[in-house]
């Protein structure tokens, strides 16, 4: 049985400038996983940076709010949301809020830095 606790995750700052903390990642432990999974945090008032990924990503919301930007799109998100961010999509968030905006990112596959283009 693999169960990794989020404060045990060591917290890095991402290259689009989020607070991140990666919980499963498949070649980070021995787990037979396509995807990555990773804890965001923003800050209130900040902006993720212009990114997009060559794999499809999908945001969970868990607290705050924020304006999601996908390519030409933008659209209010709130917690209990899961917004679908296809391959190649530029996209970033920002935090519109009060506190902070809290979310789950799964990539799949897996994150890579090389799969990762930012703006």
């Amino acid at each position: 049985m693999h169960i990794k606790d989020l404060k045990d995750c060591e917290e890095f700052i991402a290259g689009d400038n989020t607070i991140l903390r990666e919980l499963l990642h498949p070649d980070k432990a021995d787990l037979k996983l396509r995807y990555s999974l990773a804890h965001a945090v923003l800050n209130p008032g900040l902006s993720s940076q212009l990114h997009s990924l060559k794999t499809s990503e999908v945001y969970y919301i868990l607290e705050g709010e924020g304006l999601m930007h996908i390519n030409e799109e933008e659209q209010m998100v709130y917690p209990g949301q899961a917004i679908y961010i296809p391959p190649h999509a530029k996209q970033y968030i920002t935090n519109t809020g009060k506190i902070d905006l809290k979310f789950i990112c799964i990539v799949d596959p897996a994150w890579r830095i090389e799969d990762e283009e930012v703006y």
